[in-house]
């Protein structure tokens, strides 16, 4: 076996630990000149409510509590196909919507008959599924605001309030639309 000169183990040695002491060599970060501010108190989870569950068949747990759609009645989801009037308007459409839901429309102000008077448009011959609330939001239109009364069951409607005080302007009669424009004097023979 060769005989490994001194100076190389040397250079070797010195080599290692330069690699380990450049390695292991770290940065302090600077401190923050500003005072670190205390975090929030932990809250502590708080105990769940307590919702009574019944045993349903072998491996079905069914909590003893009413859904949202039972709570409120408007949330109830509908698939709701319209029968096919000629002559079928925007009330029938929401009567029909609320047939089976508890509530009934209140026919109070004169705006409202204008609105349930108006011809049912054929894209809402089909609605759902959806929710009853925007079920009648759907056939009111933008242009009403729905208010449901829960004491008497009753949904109304009243116009949006940037068009409740602006009565639309009534259109001129036909006769009166069209523009008439100062007759030209005709020449004879040619052109002008």
């Amino acid at each position: 076996m060769p005989a490994i000169h001194p100076y190389r183990r040397l250079v070797g040695a010195g080599l290692l630990t330069a690699a380990l002491v450049s390695g292991c060599a770290t940065t302090t970060a600077p401190l923050p000149s500003e005072p670190i501010e205390e975090a929030a108190p932990v809250l502590e989870p708080e105990t769940p409510e307590f919702i009574p569950v019944v045993r349903y068949g072998r491996y079905t747990l069914v909590e003893l509590a009413p859904t949202a759609a039972q709570r409120d009645l408007l949330l109830q989801t509908i698939d709701v196909s319209m029968p096919e009037d000629a002559r079928a308007t925007v009330g029938d459409g929401l009567r029909h919507v609320l047939k089976r839901s508890g509530y009934q429309l209140c026919e109070t102000t004169y705006a409202v008959i204008d609105l349930y008077a108006l011809p049912l448009p054929a894209a809402h011959l089909h609605l759902g599924p959806m929710t009853v609330r925007d079920a009648l939001l759907t056939l009111a239109g933008p242009a009403w605001e729905l208010h449901a009364d829960d004491r008497a069951r009753q949904v109304c409607f009243e116009r949006s309030g940037d068009d409740a005080s602006a009565d639309p302007a009534p259109e001129p009669p036909a006769a009166e639309a069209v523009q008439t424009f100062p007759l030209m004097p005709s020449t004879s023979g040619g052109q002008p």
